[in-house]
């Protein structure tokens, strides 16, 4: 079994912004899998289904971005998933926009989600995408929390389909199969 968490923030007024790069990854694999997210449990809305004969669950925590450990500790410690099969998905501010990254374990890099999550599941040794939203040109919450610009939509559209290839990569072949298919520039021809 497999948990692929997508960060972002509830309510309508955060739909599309930056900082949602998480739930849009999200929404893009529960499309591409024919799975609602919509059941509310584990402070989270969730969806599950199979892929390669492996169970997944899709979720969204609903905690808010600084509180997403709460939900993401929840569902782990009901399910009794090892660490390493649970994949989050987030933005990252320090990858151009278009760009993925994924890495087997590591440090929370300045991001309040993953903060909340390393810290509440006592552990950097989770498997991660990150999703590129670009540098701030001035105040950092303004801009994870402002959308994208019109011409930036399909290095965005781009990113998504790439992040929701690389979830389904790492959980058919593995993390380093899937590092080695999309870190070298983002993209793959997938």
């Amino acid at each position: 079994m497999y948990i692929i968490a997508g960060l972002g923030n509830p309510g309508k007024e955060y739909e599309g912004t930056r900082h949602n790069m998480g739930f849009n990854v999200i929404d893009n694999l529960a499309s591409k899998l024919n799975i609602d997210v919509l059941k509310l449990k584990f402070k989270s809305l969730i969806g599950e289904g199979i892929f390669k004969g492996e169970k997944i669950i899709l979720q969204k925590p609903q905690t808010f971005m600084n509180l997403s450990g709460e939900a993401i500790y929840d569902i782990i410690n009901f399910y009794k998933v090892p660490l390493s099969n649970l994949i989050v998905v987030y933005d990252d501010k320090d990858l151009d926009v278009g760009k993925i990254r994924i890495r087997k374990k590591g440090s929370a890099g300045g991001h309040n989600g993953m903060k909340s999550i390393i810290y509440l599941l006592n552990s950097e040794d989770f498997p991660r995408v990150r999703v590129g939203i670009g540098k701030p040109d001035g105040d950092m919450i303004k801009h994870v929390l402002g959308r994208f610009n019109d011409s930036d939509m399909e290095l965005v559209n781009s990113a998504l389909s790439n992040a929701s290839n690389a979830v389904l990569d790492i959980i058919e072949n593995g993390v380093e199969h899937a590092m080695n298919l999309y870190n070298g520039n983002g993209t793959c021809g997938l």
